[in-house]
């Protein structure tokens, strides 16, 4: 099978992710990044790691079969980062996210890994974490709003 639309599609939608965080993260200041509204919500950073840690376990060892370890709790637990460390966390996520559907092999595609006791796809679980991470940055953004009020600018098209 031919993967090339959704290799294309996942590029660009992951491309999307990155610019549309890194405008927000753009328009917050340090305490505005790291502000959450009560003790049990996450802040940015906290998303932005877990993003991380995702992309950790579902395309760094699954798909690339890199050695990491993730510890899901302490990914989840309250982070503080400056703007240009959130800033630099972004673009080397996604930019790795990129890279590797660019160069990933057809075949590649069809391997699989094991989520949750199921046999997955690659492509199902690469087009997983686009949702996922849209899921996330749409919590970001909402984030922001909350912060900025009538200063806040959108970031869609």
């Amino acid at each position: 099978m031919n993967y090339e639309f959704n290799r294309e599609w996942l590029i660009k939608k992951f491309g999307e992710i990155k610019r549309r965080t890194l405008m927000v993260i753009d328009q917050l200041d340090d305490a505005e990044l790291n502000d959450s509204s009560d003790s049990i919500s996450h802040n940015i950073p906290t998303l932005l790691r877990h993003i991380e840690g995702n992309i950790n376990e579902r395309i760094r060892k699954s798909i690339c079969k890199e050695e990491v370890i993730r510890d899901r709790d302490q990914e989840l637990s309250k982070t503080f980062m400056t703007k240009s460390e959130a800033e630099a966390l972004v673009h080397i996520n996604m930019d790795y996210v990129i890279d590797v559907i660019k160069h990933l092999p057809q075949e590649k595609f069809e391997e699989t890994q094991i989520v949750r006791g199921k046999e997955r796809l690659h492509i199902d679980m690469l087009h997983q974490c686009a949702a996922h991470y849209s899921e996330h940055m749409g919590q970001i953004l909402y984030i922001a709003k909350q912060c900025l009020k009538e200063n806040y600018k959108s970031t869609s098209v």
